[in-house]
This record gives structure tokens, sequence and C-alpha cells, in this order.
């Protein structure tokens, strides 16, 4: 049964306090019309987003809960994560604030785990002052693959722009050790399912750029393109797939051979990120695919640099909200394809 679209319940991780991501949320649901499309439920403090809501100037109007079996429909709903007062100060990687910063995506998290929310969106981090003996990832994604059933990859999208990446938060100068045929064939295996079932792409077309200048120029520049990519991108496409590549990656954005594509997978971070954040920056979304549940977050980071300023613009989460009710709505209407398929009955004479 598909729920009303108020009662889809988005769960919100309020990032760091001392960032802009408790502004681009207030902004995001001062909206009246955003609580039409779904029921926001942040996990935070009632107390600190209110003094928050005030020096922002914000019209939201919070409804502050103890317990997630009070959430009410259509409200913004602050579930009381905690109750003690600490400082913020703006702009500023503080540990504590880095601390609380964690509790409420723990807390989201499990709630997203057992079905409280049915969406997940996380405000952003600072990935430095979020390390303990307690929480240990490089960020969000990492803790995601390790809780959810899956496997983890980041999927930026803007519209009909889809970039992933085979590693993401790795070193540079380790990005050719953990280019293996295995993980090549799981990552893009991933990203066709993904394409499948969240954006209804029956055949979706991918595109896999090399990982060095030119693709190594037949070895000249390195043999990873030639020897571990174009093999196994080769293997996957002869069994059904369509994969191609590897594409050179500094024309390649630069020529819109993307457009062409439902998905592009770049080799590392930087090689994906930097030209989809130029085409897409303020816009965009990452999105966690290839786990069982739905998680989005804004394509930017905590802008210490305009913190408190009431300067963060909203629109990047205020996708991030619409993509995941939008994949939540695509995953039902996918089960119910797959589910139930037609028995044919054999006929009677």
């Amino acid at each position: 049964m598909v729920k009303k679209a108020e009662n889809i319940l988005v769960g919100i991780s309020i990032g760091d306090l001392n960032g802009i991501g408790c502004e681009v949320v207030l902004k995001t649901f001062e909206d009246a019309r955003m609580l039409e499309l779904c029921t926001p439920v942040i996990f935070a403090n009632v107390k600190i987003l209110s003094f928050l809501r005030k020096s922002f100037e914000s019209t939201a109007v919070l409804h502050g809960i103890d317990k997630l079996e009070q959430i009410v429909p259509g409200k913004i709903n602050v579930f009381n994560l905690w109750k003690e007062s600490f400082n913020l100060e703006y702009g500023v990687a503080d540990e504590i604030v880095g601390n609380y910063a964690i509790k409420s995506f723990v807390a989201a998290t499990q709630a997203l785990k057992e079905g409280i929310v049915d969406v997940l969106v996380t405000a952003p981090i600072n990935k430095y002052n979020i390390q303990s003996e307690e929480f240990k990832f490089p960020g969000h994604t990492d803790y995601l693959n390790q809780e959810l059933e899956g496997d983890a990859l980041m999927l930026m999208v803007n519209d009909n722009l889809r970039v992933g990446l085979l590693t993401d938060h790795v070193p540079v100068s380790e990005i050719s050790k953990h280019l293996t045929e295995k993980l090549i064939r799981q990552k893009i295996k991933t990203i066709k399912h993904t394409l499948v079932q969240d954006f209804k792409i029956s055949k979706p077309k991918i595109a896999v750029l090399g990982l060095n200048p030119h693709c190594g120029d037949q070895g000249v520049i390195g043999k990873e393109d030639d020897e571990v990519i174009r093999p196994t991108l080769k293997k996957m496409f002869d069994e059904g797939t369509f994969v191609f590549g590897p594409y050179a990656a500094d024309s390649f954005f630069g020529q819109k051979a993307h457009e062409n594509f439902d998905a592009v997978i770049a080799c590392y971070h930087d090689q994906g990120l930097i030209p989809f954040k130029t085409l897409s920056f303020g816009h965009g979304v990452n999105y966690t695919a290839g786990l069982d549940k739905i998680r989005t977050s804004p394509d930017h980071g905590t802008a210490f640099e305009i913190a408190g300023k009431n300067q963060a613009d909203n629109n990047s989460f205020k996708e991030a909200v619409y993509l995941a009710i939008d994949i939540y709505k695509a995953r039902i209407e996918y089960a119910q394809i797959t589910e139930n398929p037609l028995k044919t009955k054999e006929k009677q004479f």
C-alpha cells in the first residue's frame, strides 16, 4: 500500500551545527509546500534549533517530540535526541559539536534501519571533528555501508547527469591498487541495478572513465586501463551489460559525451566530482546507491566560511529531499512490478 505523500517520513541528521547545515534545513522546510510532500523528522534538540531559527529569522514552525512514536504528519518534527546545551561558534571545527553531529547521524540511521523513517537526508559534517573511539569512518557513506545491507556507492545526481565512483575516499597514491576486476564488476553491477530500480531506466548505458591520462596511451602512461579496466568492460558488455569505455577523462565532459549515457563512472573522487560540481554545484545531490535503504545529501560541505551569515543556498538540500522521495516511490513501484509476476495457467480443454 502506497503511503500518502505527506506521510513519507524523511529522517534528517542535523550535521555540524557550526556549519550551514541547520540553516539549509530550516530554509527548506519553512516553505509550507514541502510539508505536502513529506514529514521531516530532525534528529537534534528543539531548543537549539529554535534559537538558530530566530537567528536566521526563519518562519519554520518546529514541533518538538521526546519519542519517535509522537511524530505528527505534516509538521516539522524535532526529535529531542539530547537535553543538554553546549556552545556554538560558527565556522569553528569543534570536537564537541562534531560528537553531536555523529550522535544525530547514528540515531537517524538506526531509525532508518528500523523503518521508523522511510528515507534519510544528511546535512554536512566535518570529517575531522567527527573522529572518535566510537566513530572511525571517513564519512557518512562508509558507516552506512557497514550498518545497512548492500554495496554502498557514491552517485552524484543532477537530473540526467549521474556520476558514480569506483573508489571514493581513497588517497590518490593508492587508487591503482584498488582497481581490480572484482571491484569494477561490483560497482558497475550496483550502478546498473540502481538505474533500473531507482531511476526507472530499463536498459541503462554506462560510460567508464580511464584511470591514466589518455587512458594510458597504450601503456606509455600506465597499464591499468589496458590490463584491467578495458578487459573487464569487454567481458561485461559481452555478458549483456551496456557498459562502454574506458574514455579519456580530460575531454569527456567538455565534449558533452556524458549526455549519451545514463551514468558515468569515474575511477576516483576528484576525477568524477570536479566535472560534476562544475556543471551542477548548488543543485546536485549525493546519493548513496546500492543499499537497501535510501540516503541522500547536498553536494556541498559545512561551508564554515559563510556559516551564521544567513547566506547559504538551500537548493541542493531541497533537491536531496526531492530525490529521496522520488527514489522511495520508484522502489515501491519496482517492487510491485517484480515481486509477483503473473503466472500463466495451462488451458483446460
